[in-house]
């Protein structure tokens, strides 16, 4: 038989075990914490209305803005190696000049506080 069909059978096999056992050894039992929905850790049986504050998604923004900076800066040493090293630092400087005074402008401007004073 061909070595193709023999793995084929062979995950299809393991696959269909792997199913039936976990369909058999479970056990279902329903209690009142399984069953509640639970979102966000707020309670579901209180209000769902409870306000969110503002800094936390100013906080959470910026988070993933330097989150995304450095993602963006991860291959520049390689980018440096393979292209102009030249072009490549200046546009490098110029993108952390801009961050750096975006960070400046929250930082003056109070959007880095957790709580209000």
């Amino acid at each position: 038989m061909n070595l193709t069909i023999q793995f084929l059978i062979f995950i299809l096999t393991l696959t269909s075990i792997l199913f039936l056992i976990g369909q058999i050894l479970p056990t279902n039992s329903l209690d009142l914490q399984k069953t509640s929905p639970y979102e966000c850790g707020f309670d579901p049986i209180n209000s769902s209305r409870l306000p969110f504050s503002f800094r936390f998604f100013l906080v959470a923004l910026l988070f993933l803005l330097f989150d995304l900076e450095i993602a963006i800066l991860l291959p520049l040493p390689l980018s440096a190696l393979l292209i102009n090293p030249n072009s490549t630092m200046l546009t490098f400087v110029i993108f952390i000049i801009i961050l750096t005074i975006g960070l400046i402008y929250e930082w003056v401007n109070g959007g880095l506080e957790w709580a209000n004073n």
